[in-house]
């Protein structure tokens, strides 16, 4: 099958390699003219025999919907385009109705495997119409895991749907991550554990808790058993702020998933206004001893708690 792409970076590079290798004809475009096989979305439309099928990749938000637009000026009745990048769901209705306007067809597809899915294939949740999801099958089969006829890919429902369910995946896998990170540092603190990354490594096979992710980090910590070359810093791509959007228009209690998303926002702060103001009023009402910022503050005060005093 032929199919355009659009957006050659880290996952659309590696899809390309991926399709070809399953022996589709891939033409991409992307901006920087080293990777790409055209010169522009004009030229893209131009090389593609149709009906034409045209998958993009690249970054949500305006990238993706000036590309959208773009391309309904130069696509034609007929043609059908596949939105492939971690765009919010509530994007997608848009995009499909103007390309509808010009008789083009649209997919939603969230896509989860990252750099490692050119080599164990993608995770692949999309949202259509029923013929406009057999029609690209190919596509998709070609990207999931091979021999996996039932997993691997969803048709996940109308357009949206794709999106929606890849934000709640990545909503998940916030949480997963913070509690394979908060395990690894309660290990770490403890004088009872040797060999804290032997201990994960252990957990990776038999037990309950055995993932993918959990030998992504059994990988990390043999490069770096103590993570002292990473610094405490971990951004969010959007996809866990909008899960617990939708949560809350939904009335659907996600404590585990706000929790993690609250997490890495408290590793971007050198010092907590948060926790300065706990400690003051651990200090205003029982007395309890802070640390005073400055060269001369370290030791803290000294003060005990008053009797009776929590906190």
């Amino acid at each position: 099958m032929q199919i355009g792409l659009i957006g050659l970076g880290r996952m659309g590079g590696n899809m390309r390699e991926r399709l070809r290798a399953a022996g589709h004809e891939v033409i991409g475009f992307d901006p920087r003219p080293e990777v790409s096989d055209v010169g522009s979305l004009a030229d893209l439309a131009a090389a593609l025999e149709a009906p034409r099928t045209v998958w993009v990749m690249v970054p949500s938000g305006e990238p993706t919907r000036n590309t959208i637009a773009t391309l309904a000026t130069v696509l034609e009745s007929g043609d059908l385009v596949i939105e492939g990048g971690n765009s919010r769901y509530t994007d997608d209705r848009p995009n499909a109705a103007l390309l509808a306007e010009h008789g083009v067809g649209y997919i939603d597809c969230g896509v989860s495997g990252g750099i490692w899915g050119k080599d164990n294939g993608y995770g692949l949740m999309a949202g259509g119409e029923d013929e406009h999801i057999a029609r690209a099958m190919p596509i998709f089969d070609a990207l999931r895991p091979e021999g996996a006829r039932e997993e691997g890919f969803a048709h996940a429902g109308p357009v949206g749907a794709g999106h929606f369910s890849k934000m709640v995946h990545n909503g998940i896998e916030y949480g997963l991550m913070q509690a394979y990170a908060e395990g690894f540092e309660l290990m770490q603190a403890s004088e009872l554990i040797t060999d804290v990354p032997g201990v994960i490594q252990a957990w990776s096979r038999g037990t309950v808790v055995r993932s993918w992710l959990l030998d992504l980090l059994v990988a990390a910590l043999k490069d770096d058993p103590d993570l002292d070359e990473l610094e405490a810093w971990v951004d969010d791509s959007g996809e866990g702020r909008w899960t617990i959007e939708e949560a809350i228009d939904h009335a659907v209690p996600l404590p585990v998933i706000s929790a993690a998303l609250f997490a890495r926002f408290s590793s971007r702060q050198d010092e907590s206004p948060a926790m300065k103001a706990v400690a003051a009023l651990r200090q205003q009402f029982g007395g309890h001893a802070v640390k005073r910022s400055g060269p001369a503050g370290a030791p803290g005060d000294k003060a005990g708690p008053a009797s009776g005093a929590g906190g």
